[in-house]
């Protein structure tokens, strides 16, 4: 079963019709849409990022019989040649902040990664996608500050707060993880745009339908 993991870009969306139900985990529950895919909204009772429970959501997922995960995800781009609107199939992460894992308690050496089968089928469903680059995951809920943004382009592509923790704890769990990266605007001191939270909520909405279409093609794709 393919899972799907959408952030605020798919507050504003029409979602499938699926059965909304609470799957008990050991890390506790996690609300999962269910149906022909599963679908994780990883904001669900308006947690921040730093917040999020990922190892109940990822286990949640895989209690659910997924076998794979595409995660949707807003992010700031690091680049002026990378423009909002563009949408990003990043190829690698690093991460500035903690990872959640499975393995509190045994010592196990996992190798992240992206699934790169998964983002070549990814690209063939939007082919208008760049493919490739590097995401980087700070600790939010702050937005980052312009000299971090500057250390930050040196080594990445594209800034968020959330895919690296889905997908370490997805390769723990032997999950195939890809993401979509939709960037909705570009990082701080990048433009001369104040970046707020009603800042980013409205330009999630103004991409709706965007989101709609790139969900709906994934789907379409990979949820045989």
């Amino acid at each position: 079963m393919l899972g799907i993991i959408g952030g605020t870009s798919l507050l504003y969306c029409d979602l499938p019709a699926l059965e909304e139900k609470t799957v008990w985990t050991p890390y506790g529950p996690a609300s999962v849409h269910v149906g022909e895919i599963a679908l994780m909204l990883r904001h669900q009772a308006d947690r921040p990022p730093h917040q999020i429970n990922y190892r109940a959501q990822m286990a949640a997922l895989a209690l659910c019989g997924v076998d794979r995960v595409v995660a949707f995800g807003s992010v700031g781009s690091l680049k002026p040649l990378i423009q909002p609107g563009t949408v990003v199939l990043p190829t690698d992460y690093l991460s500035l902040t903690d990872i959640p894992s499975f393995h509190n308690h045994a010592i196990e050496h996992v190798m992240p990664a992206m699934d790169q089968d998964l983002v070549r089928q990814i690209s063939g469903a939007i082919p208008t996608a760049e493919v490739g680059g590097i995401y980087v995951q700070t600790r939010g809920p702050r937005i980052e500050t312009i000299s971090e943004v500057q250390a930050l382009a040196k080594v990445a592509d594209v800034v968020g707060m959330t895919v690296a923790s889905e997908a370490t704890l997805a390769r723990e769990l032997e999950i195939p993880f890809a993401a979509v990266c939709t960037v909705d605007n570009y990082a701080n001191g990048l433009s001369d745009e104040v970046l707020t939270y009603e800042h980013i909520l409205a330009t999630s909405k103004k991409y709706a339908r965007r989101t709609e279409d790139l969900v709906g093609a994934v789907v379409h794709a990979l949820g045989e």
